[in-house]
C-alpha cells in the first residue's frame, strides 16, 4: 500500500507543489507499533519532516545557495553599524592597509642611519684588538643591524619613501660638511676619530663605551616613537622597535659586564 505526500520541485524560477508517493512499511515500524503509534500516524510525521528539508532547502537565501553551489567563492560580509544590517561585499573586496604616520617613517630613516655607524664601529674591530669576546660581539651587532638596515629599507621602499631622511632632520654639521649628531647616541666625529686612532685595551673601552651610548640611543628613539600620538601602530614598525628594544637592553647588559672586567675595581 502507497501513502502520499506533498513536496515542492523547483524549475528555474519557479516552484510546483507535486505530490509524493512512497509505501509505508518501514523497517522501524514494527518498533512504533509496538509503542501503540499506528502507521497512518509515521506516515504523517514522516510526511511533514520531508516537506520542511525540501522548502527549508528552496527557501535559503541566495548567498547562502551561492556559496552551496560554488564553496571556493569567498563570501564577504560587512557588519553594519547598531541597529543597522549587514552588507555582502563582492567577492574582489580588498582590504587597504592604512598609510604609516610621519614619525614611523622618520623613526625607519633614522634608525638605518643609526644602524649604519654602528656597523661602521664594528667593521674596525678585526683590525684594532684581539679580544676574543668583543670580536663575537661585534659580529652579532654587525650581522643582526645589518640585516635591519635591509628590512627597514624593503619597507619604507614598499611605501614608496624615501631611504635616506631629509636635511632638515639634522640636528647639526661638522666642520668638514659631514652630519653631525643625527639621531640620539650617536658618536661624534670626534669620538670615531678617537675610536680609529685607538688599538688593543684602549681600543675595547672606547668601543664598549661608545656602543652602550649608541645603544642608548636607540632605546631613546624607540621611547620617542611610541610617545608620539598615533605612532608606533604600523604592525611592522612596532614588531621592528619592540624587538630592537629587547636586543639592545641585552646588549647593553653584555656590554656593561664587559666593561666590569676590565675596570681595576673588577680585578680585585
Amino acid at each position: 500500500m502507497y501513502k502520499s505526500a506533498l513536496g515542492l520541485y523547483q524549475n528555474g524560477n519557479s516552484i510546483r507543489i507535486i505530490m509524493l508517493s512512497y509505501s509505508p512499511k518501514w523497517k522501524f515500524c514494527g518498533t512504533c507499533r509496538k509503542r501503540g503509534l499506528r502507521a497512518g500516524t509515521v506516515s504523517v510525521l514522516l510526511s511533514g519532516f520531508l516537506l520542511a528539508s525540501i522548502i527549508g532547502s528552496f527557501f535559503l537565501s541566495p548567498s547562502a545557495q551561492a556559496q552551496q553551489t560554488n564553496p571556493a567563492t569567498p563570501v564577504v560580509v560587512q557588519p553594519g553599524a547598531p541597529g543597522q544590517p549587514s552588507k555582502t561585499l563582492p567577492p574582489s573586496t580588498r582590504a587597504t592597509l592604512p598609510r604609516p604616520s610621519h614619525a614611523e617613517v622618520e623613526f625607519m630613516q633614522g634608525m638605518i642611519m643609526h644602524h649604519s655607524q654602528a656597523v661602521e664601529m664594528t667593521a674596525l674591530i678585526a683590525s684594532h684588538t684581539e679580544n676574543k669576546d668583543l670580536r663575537s660581539l661585534g659580529a652579532r651587532i654587525s650581522s643582526s643591524q645589518s640585516d635591519e638596515i635591509k628590512l627597514m629599507q624593503r619597507w619604507l621602499a614598499g611605501w614608496g619613501e624615501s631611504i635616506s631622511m631629509p636635511m632638515s632632520g639634522m640636528q647639526g654639521m661638522h666642520t668638514s660638511g659631514e652630519p653631525m649628531m643625527l639621531m640620539p647616541g650617536m658618536l661624534t666625529p670626534g669620538q670615531m676619530d678617537a675610536l680609529r686612532k685607538a688599538k688593543g685595551a684602549e681600543f675595547d673601552r672606547l668601543f664598549l663605551t661608545g656602543m652602550i651610548q649608541h645603544h642608548d640611543g636607540a632605546l631613546t628613539m624607540v621611547k620617542d616613537l611610541f610617545n608620539t600620538a598615533g605612532a608606533g601602530q604600523n604592525a611592522d614598525v612596532f614588531d621592528f622597535a619592540t624587538d630592537a628594544d629587547n636586543t639592545q637592553r641585552a646588549e647593553i647588559k653584555i656590554m656593561q659586564s664587559m666593561l666590569e672586567k676590565k675596570s681595576p675595581k673588577g680585578k680585585q
